[in-house]
């Protein structure tokens, strides 16, 4: 299993949006085969930062979900155009 977060800011303004946006994302990329867990989150304390929590059941459900149109719309067609810095955690488990 493949899990990881992803960080991302982005300005004050692009708040509302980018929560619509991230809605949209999650529902869609969680009905994916091979998509385990897919949970954005506001970061308290951080106003314009963004946190997602993703698994997938392995690389190629993750090449899956990065293929999808979706993907396409609401990740690269959106967020990416608004964010101001992008992180990623890889993350393994330990139980």
């Amino acid at each position: 299993m493949l899990s990881f977060t992803v960080r991302m800011t982005f300005e004050q303004s692009d708040r509302d949006d980018i929560t619509d946006t991230l809605c949209h994302l999650a529902a869609a990329s969680r009905k994916e085969p091979g998509c385990i867990s897919y949970v954005p989150h506001l970061v308290e304390g951080e106003a314009c930062t963004v946190l997602i929590y993703e698994q997938y059941a392995d690389e190629a459900a993750l090449e899956h979900h990065r293929a999808t149109p979706h993907f396409h719309q609401y990740a690269v067609g959106g967020l990416y155009q608004k964010m101001r810095d992008r992180q990623l955690e890889n993350l393994t488990a330990v139980c």
